[in-house]
């Protein structure tokens, strides 16, 4: 599996992330564990979670994914080099808001290195802008983390073009590291929040760029077509709004790929998104070994220069 740079982040990474999002959620310990056993089978290496999830799964206080990943580099055996873990910090874990505060931040890693059962996080994102503080006084925190060793690298998500380039100016002038990686949502729907502005800044700095919600939460596996098809289903509420004309002119176009190219619609999502320039990796979540082996063959996929312009044309 060839890797790719994490910007100027000093990691490198395959080209596909497992979202562990899912984790204490949709998947339990156990298939969590043999989820994370095949995607590290495959040659993958990047692990993406967060201390707040899956705080919003009814009986659960956040944490629970980093947990079983802790669990897993435990049982698993597998040498703590050959996996980039991701984890972020500066959600709302009872605060009452959005965190950056240097006391919370350092707070915060001890309970995630704890969980994780590691020594060191590989990347470490501020997870929400938070306006009430300062982009020195979080920049400061994080820098004394990697200083420490707890962190190898920071970077930040959900920034838009103007408050990432505030922050490169807020680290110049108080001579700090700036922020060395970004995770935006992006994909084959929404696009209008990275494209343009974020992504020229993104590529003129060498920021490694990796994509959450890849698949629209599910809309571009083009397992719902219709209203009907969302019921009942865990993340049904979520992917109503994708269900209209434009989501569907997209679902036309995965299908004319599909038909070309044999491959599944999520894995052509997947592989329009490794093709952008500015993007490093995209982030995708499986509950279940056959919807990951699905996800993995993205990474073998590329598509044609028609393929990508139908596919640009159909989302724009």
């Amino acid at each position: 599996m060839q890797l790719r740079a994490l910007g100027k982040t000093g990691l490198s990474i395959a080209p596909l992330v497992f979202g562990g999002n899912v984790f204490g959620w949709t998947a339990d310990e156990k298939t969590s564990f043999d989820l994370l056993d095949a995607f590290t089978g495959a040659g993958f290496n990047a692990i993406d979670t967060a201390d707040v999830y899956s705080r919003w799964a009814p009986g659960n206080q956040g944490g629970e994914s980093e947990a079983i990943i802790g669990k897993w580099l435990k049982r698993s055996g597998i040498a703590r080099d050959r996996v980039v873990v991701i984890t972020k910090v500066g959600s709302d874990m009872g605060q009452g808001r959005r965190d950056l505060r240097r006391r919370w931040i350092v707070e915060a890693v001890e309970n995630s290195l704890k969980r994780l059962q590691t020594d060191h996080i590989d990347l470490y994102l501020s997870h929400w802008p938070d306006p009430e503080t300062p982009y020195e006084e979080t920049l400061e925190a994080h820098a004394s983390l990697v200083k420490a060793g707890k962190v190898r690298a920071f970077g930040a998500s959900n920034l838009d073009a103007g408050q990432l380039q505030a922050s490169f100016e807020a680290a110049d002038k108080a001579g700090l590291p700036r922020y060395g990686a970004l995770q935006p949502e992006y994909n084959l729907y929404d696009r209008a929040g990275f494209e343009g502005a974020l992504a020229d800044l993104c590529r003129k700095e060498d920021l490694g760029v990796i994509t959450y919600y890849s698949l629209a939460s599910g809309f571009l596996t083009g397992k719902y077509r219709t209203k009907a098809d969302t019921e009942g289903r865990t993340r049904g509420e979520g992917v109503v709004h994708y269900l209209d004309d434009k989501g569907r002119r997209i679902l036309a176009a995965l299908d004319t790929v599909a038909a070309d190219t044999g491959a599944t619609q999520a894995e052509i999502a997947l592989a329009w998104l490794m093709a952008k320039p500015a993007v490093t990796a995209p982030i995708a979540s499986a509950t279940g070994l056959g919807q990951l082996a699905s996800l993995t063959k993205a990474a073998t996929l590329t598509l044609s220069a028609e393929q990508m312009a139908a596919l640009d044309a159909a989302g724009a």
